[in-house]
Order: structure tokens, then sequence, then C-alpha cells
């Protein structure tokens, strides 16, 4: 099934600029590896060695966390949006 993935500006350079890119996968974690087919070296920058995804990246299904969800198990359905985001932190008081 095909799914729409929002891509950060610090990605677009691996989707050659496009800030939205389509994804097929019945899970996230057919998505990243989906991606990762398609757009070399997306998966390195959003998971760790391991396949878990980054600590300071984080991947909204329809505005809801994943992590509150199934995490990378989490399915996916018709119509369904993903947004890759990563956290930003820092600034000073």
């Amino acid at each position: 099934m095909a799914i729409k993935v929002r891509i950060p500006t610090p990605l677009r350079k691996l989707t050659n600029g496009s800030d939205e890119v389509v994804a097929e996968g019945r899970n996230i974690s057919e998505i990243i590896e989906n991606l990762e087919r398609n757009y070399p070296g997306l998966k390195e920058r959003i998971c760790e060695a391991d396949g878990k995804l980054r600590r300071f990246v984080n991947i909204y299904l329809n505005d809801e966390d994943i992590r509150f969800k199934k995490n990378l198990e989490t399915e996916l359905k018709e119509n369904d949006e993903l947004s890759i985001i990563p956290a930003i932190a820092g600034g000073a008081f």
C-alpha cells in the first residue's frame, strides 16, 4: 500500500529535494525499508545499527507519535501519512 511520507529539510538531499515521497509498506518498518531501497542512506540517518529508531528522530503517523503506538511495527492503512521529524534541542536562558 502506498503511504505519503513527509521528509524533513536535512534529509531532502537524499530524496532529490522532495519534501514528500511515496513509500510502500504495511507497517512503519516496511516503509523504512522501502525508503532505503529508493533513497539509499535514509535508513542509517533515522535508525540505529540495530534497526531501532534513533533517539532524536520522531515519526508521526497522522500526527500521532509512533512511540505511543506499536513503534516500528505500527500497522498502516490507506490514506495514512507519515512525517519524519528530527528532534530539536538547545537554546539558552
